[in-house]
């Protein structure tokens, strides 16, 4: 948490420098480009979790214990990830992940044991966890640029370009190979990466002349009750992203193999979640406006483990995949709302700490969830996603009123 709070984001041409003119409108659209690649290539992999997990012969544990390798990866690398955005720039940072992640993806699908895909998923996480501090510190700067509150719109294209690429993912699942499917996202990904990432390394965000000359101070330090504040919004994004980690890896497999719906319709139920997702949070602003932060908070967290109830306990298919969409639609604005308010307790350490704890959560759920299914069942363990989400609306209602904290020197 130390160095997670002392997190500065710096990009190429910072104070000092001679930044190039900024583009704020190209510079929000290829931020947007490369939250929906990553979106994108995470549920092309996800959905061939099932095809992987056969090819490799592992069981259900085993398979939790390879996809820790994402896990362990990710969250090693997030922590790193600050000081390489310190001081290369976040934009920069942002590309040469850009490049990483789509060679990475096609390495589960060359693998024949669980032992090997744990460690290909290693480097996995490590490109997967990079991007997203990267991304979002980036994205944090340019909301305080603009001085809006657009990150939602960010955190929609991550889920748009999931559900894209899990409707796609499904529609070639019994036609293309895992090898075959994965190596053309690896091309996909470098090619948007090669249009967008130029973008990114060309312009920088316009600071405040106030702003420019306090980001040459030395950093602050936060005070221990705003520490602990941190922390609660960390475990309120930890507690919905765990979710939105559980259903990527194993909602496909619970349709598939305890429901018995076809290979597609089992794909098309992350693309459903996401799609849900992505609605509300495009709808977020809105209702941030006509709600206020906590009561979007709790109605969200209820929300979604009322769904995740139905989805994971259901008897059939179509009411299990009406969980996951109403699930989708209650985990939508959490995280977004969490992270904010971090930042606005913190600044950008303050987002980085709560981004970390977040996709913690998202990448740490897979192998909880594939340990309870080898001990109770797979539709038991998805029910510890209802379980986090109630914790959820349940911390986010006793953090109410919480006030802005100062950091002191």
């Amino acid at each position: 948490m130390p160095q997670l709070n002392k997190l500065r984001t710096a990009l190429p041409g910072g104070p000092g420098g001679n930044p190039a003119p900024p583009s704020s409108s190209r510079l929000r659209t290829a931020l947007t480009v490369f939250f929906a690649l990553d979106g994108f290539l995470f549920a092309g992999w996800v959905v061939r979790i099932p095809a992987i997990k056969q090819q490799t012969g592992a069981s259900a544990a085993t398979l939790g214990l390879a996809l820790l390798g994402v896990s362990a990866g990710a969250v090693i690398t997030m922590m790193l990830t600050g000081r390489l955005c310190h001081r290369f720039g976040s934009h920069t940072v942002t590309v040469v992940c850009g490049v990483l992640l789509p060679l990475s993806i096609a390495l589960p699908a060359q693998t024949h044991s669980a032992l090997s895909l744990g460690l290909v998923l290693l480097v996995f996480g490590a490109a997967y966890g990079g991007t997203n501090v990267a991304m979002n510190s980036a994205a944090v700067d340019l909301v305080t640029a603009l001085r809006r509150p657009v990150m939602p719109s960010f955190h929609a294209a991550f889920s748009l370009g999931g559900m894209v690429g899990a409707g796609l993912g499904g529609l070639v699942a019994g036609g293309l190979s895992p090898a075959t499917h994965l190596l053309l996202l690896t091309g996909f990904g470098l090619l948007v990466t090669a249009v967008a990432g130029p973008v990114l390394l060309r312009h920088t965000v316009a600071k405040p002349a106030a702003e420019a000359a306090a980001s040459t101070e030395r950093p602050k330090r936060l005070d221990g009750r705003a520490r602990r504040v941190v922390l609660l919004f960390g475990m309120i994004a930890l507690c919905t992203a765990y979710g939105e980690g559980a259903l990527a890896d194993w909602g496909a497999l619970h349709l598939e193999q305890d429901l018995h719906a076809h290979p597609g319709i089992a794909a098309a139920g992350y693309s459903l979640f996401a799609m849900a997702m992505t609605a509300g949070r495009l709808s977020g602003t809105a209702l941030l406006e006509r709600l206020g932060q906590t009561r979007t908070l709790v109605a969200g967290g209820g929300t979604a483990a009322a769904g995740m109830l139905l989805g994971s306990l259901a008897p059939t298919t179509w009411l299990a995949l009406l969980g996951f969409a109403v699930t989708g639609l209650g985990l939508a604005n959490i995280f977004p709302v969490a992270v904010s308010r971090a930042g606005e307790l913190a600044g950008p350490g303050g987002v980085a700490a709560a981004s970390t704890l977040g996709y913690g959560g998202m990448l740490l759920g897979p192998p909880a969830i594939g340990f309870l299914t080898d001990w109770f069942s797979l539709p038991a363990a998805l029910t510890t996603v209802a379980l986090l989400a109630a914790a959820a609306a349940a911390l986010g209602y006793g953090a109410r009123n919480v006030a802005h904290t100062g950091a002191s020197e």
